[in-house]
């Protein structure tokens, strides 16, 4: 099994390469980038300015390692009522305009508008992201990465929300305790699903939530 650890600065760069693997291919990546087939070069240089004004500063990046310190796994999970300093994103903005121009921002901007619409309006963990390698494919680097996170938050007693356009990952994401709410609709070339897993402890248990303005139900 790999060793689950969190991420730093220093990791960005392979972190990246990691997800850009994990996600070519992906409907709602082609969507955010405007392109029909993204290549792995452009969607790492995505993934970079991501990770360091998201999720990084928060303490949220997951890495599965091998033995010799390999990365072959990355969950990207923003805290519950957390957001993303301003001063961070702007600093990241010649980076996302590197990597996806302006009109490639309007897009990213729109679909980005149209998933947050279904996020619900409790406090919740998001998982954003999580990929595995190719190299990794099919060894359990996925589980070992949502077992990690999920048994802290359940612990702490909160609930979980994801969004999934793969149905063989949903069935994963089935077997850790998420539920499907509702597909988003409105995004070129992909109906993602929204899935929410209620707190392992307390009232949030007992029910899906309700999802904030404009959401699909």
């Amino acid at each position: 099994m790999p060793t689950i650890t969190p991420a730093s600065p220093a990791d960005v760069p392979a972190a990246a390469a990691v997800l850009a693997e994990a996600f070519a291919g992906d409907a709602v990546l082609a969507a955010v980038t405007g392109r029909p087939s993204p290549t792995a070069d452009l969607l790492a240089r995505l993934f970079a300015p991501v990770l360091r004004s998201g999720a990084l500063p928060l303490g949220g990046v997951d890495l599965a390692r091998r033995d010799d310190g390999e990365i072959v796994g990355v969950a990207v999970w923003e805290p519950p009522g957390a957001r993303s300093h301003l001063l961070s994103q702007v600093l990241e903005l010649p980076a996302f305009v590197a990597a996806l121009g302006l009109r490639g921002l309007r897009h990213a901007a729109r679909v980005q508008s149209r998933m947050a619409a279904h996020r619900p309006a409790a406090k919740h963990w998001y998982l954003a992201q999580i990929g595995a390698a190719t190299s990794a494919r099919g060894t359990g680097i996925g589980s070992a990465l949502l077992g990690s996170r999920l048994a802290r938050i359940d612990a702490e007693g909160s609930p979980a929300y994801l969004e999934s356009s793969n149905e063989r990952n949903r069935r994963l994401y089935a077997r850790e305790g998420f539920q499907e709410v509702a597909p988003i609709d409105g995004i070129p070339g992909a109906r993602p699903m929204s899935m929410w897993r209620p707190a392992a402890v307390g009232p949030a248990a007992a029910s899906t939530p309700s999802q904030t303005d404009g959401a699909t139900r």
